[in-house]
């Protein structure tokens, strides 16, 4: 029987969203790689599933996937989707998620005559120890022991960032998303800031390449930004696909605002891939 699925996307970063409330579809990471394919599948950045919560506050059970096959820990812009998705389906407009970083909350507002919705969600407290992100020795967080001394953190999923005036840098990502100083590989973020309260970044995420936009990134540049004393803690960061506003709050956790889309609906045979 066809599988339902929703395509989604956050500033052109784009997912497929498959409901496993109902029912377990036992998703292989190769079948994740297959349906994920732009030529041969149904094509996306990441693919998230929904599965039935454990804890009582949250509607469902998060989980995010690149495009490899291979299991991220969080994902900004798909949290902010599948918030959007489950307004739409509960009329909550405040809801918490669960997922394999932690109950994530959101606040969504209604949708635009585009059908765009503007939601933000609080990402939790960004884990700066060495030991967290994690790194593969000892070292200072703020700079890294490599060329361009990047700060990192984890937002879920470890990040570095590397500040830069020329955003021609990031064709280093590749390279740097395998570096041996992040066993678990890395997002490499590359910023430019433009004002206190404004930065230009590209990302290359693990397992995904180049992406429109990288919220969990996003978020990670931010904080880094701050940390090093280059901005403020309220940033507009603008990406390939758009703006987003990052706020690290007093209270230590990072809020992210920007719009979800459903961009269609459709169905697919998952016996057609392989498993």
């Amino acid at each position: 029987m066809p599988t339902h699925f929703r395509k989604m996307h956050g500033l052109g970063n784009d997912f497929v969203v498959i409901d496993e409330r109902e029912y377990p579809l036992n998703l292989t990471p190769t079948r994740i790689a297959a349906l994920a394919d732009r030529r041969r599948g149904i094509g996306c950045d990441q693919f998230v599933t929904l599965s039935p919560a454990t804890i009582t506050e949250a509607l469902a059970f998060v989980r995010f996937f690149n495009p490899d096959g291979s299991e991220a820990g969080a994902c900004g812009n798909a949290s902010r989707c599948v918030a959007s998705l489950l307004a739409a389906e509960t009329g909550n407009t405040e809801l918490t998620i669960q997922t394999r970083g932690g109950l994530l909350k959101a606040h969504v507002r209604p949708a635009d005559e585009e059908g765009r919705a503007t939601v933000t969600v609080d990402m939790g407290r960004p884990r700066t120890d060495w030991q967290d992100i994690p790194l593969a020795q000892e070292t200072d967080t703020l700079r890294l022991p490599l060329e361009g001394e990047p700060a990192a953190l984890s937002m879920g999923n470890p990040h570095a960032t590397f500040f830069v005036e020329d955003l021609a840098e990031a064709e280093r990502g590749p390279a740097l998303e395998m570096d041996p100083l992040f066993p678990d590989r890395a997002n490499i973020g590359f910023a430019r800031i433009d004002a206190p309260d404004r930065m230009r970044l590209r990302v290359w995420e693990r397992g995904a390449g180049f992406t429109l936009a990288c919220g969990s990134g996003a978020c990670a540049a931010a904080v880094n930004a701050a940390r090093r004393g280059l901005a403020g803690r309220r940033m507009t960061v603008e990406v390939d696909g758009g703006e987003m506003l990052i706020a690290w709050e007093a209270n230590d956790h990072v809020l992210m605002t920007g719009p979800a889309q459903l961009a269609f609906e459709g169905a697919v045979d998952l016996k057609a891939y392989p498993e």
